[in-house]
């Protein structure tokens, strides 16, 4: 597999929120059954405690909350790209994305349910040691600031996002993980998926 590594490669991207908005973004809003229905249409498919249940749709639990603050500004300003997303948070302000970052990232992650393939589940270990994702995701590939949670992602959602990262259907301002996964095969694609999938966040 020629994955490049990645912590040496890591390219931290502009921070969108400055720490203008109080410790609780919740406290900043003054409808807070706005919020809660807000919430609510987000959990409809990303899962009730964040954790998806939904095929090719991500779980949000435990995501670190600058990653899901600034996804959700750049898919409300229409630098990433997402159809069915931008309807929703076209009109959030600041502090209710915050609010709903707040909450989603509160949540614990889980990972895929039952049992593991045992043969896929160590390939996918390998190529993720050798690929050194956890540089960047750290050790238990929890995620920090703006790089997100992969540990307990759902399969599938992982495998088309890293087959678009290779294919170039993903484009964004940081090109790290287009690099990394450059020339990985769909088979080694879908080993490290699995093993994420059930890899387990420990903090």
């Amino acid at each position: 597999m020629r994955v490049r590594t990645a912590a040496k490669r890591c390219i931290f991207g502009l921070t969108l929120i400055t720490g203008i908005f109080p410790a609780s973004a919740a406290e900043a809003l003054d409808d807070g059954a706005a919020l809660e229905a807000k919430i609510s249409a987000c959990a409809s498919c990303h899962g009730s405690d964040g954790n998806s249940a939904r095929e090719g749709i991500p779980s949000l639990a435990g995501q670190p909350e600058k990653f899901l603050v600034d996804q959700l500004i750049l898919i409300r300003e229409g630098v990433r790209r997402s159809e069915l997303m931008r309807p929703f948070v076209r009109g959030f302000d600041d502090a209710t994305i915050i609010a709903i970052a707040e909450h989603f990232a509160s949540m614990p992650a889980r990972p895929a349910e039952g049992s593991p393939n045992p043969e896929l589940f160590a390939r996918g270990r390998a190529l993720v040691q050798s690929g050194h994702c956890g540089g960047c995701h750290l050790p238990d590939y929890s995620g920090r600031a703006q790089i997100p949670r992969i540990a307990g992602q759902r399969e599938d959602y992982l495998a088309a996002t890293l087959m678009a990262y290779r294919d170039g259907r993903i484009l964004r301002p940081d090109t790290t993980m287009n690099n990394v996964m450059h020339g990985a095969a769909d088979d080694e694609i879908r080993a490290l998926a699995h093993f994420l999938a059930y890899a387990t966040v420990t903090h």
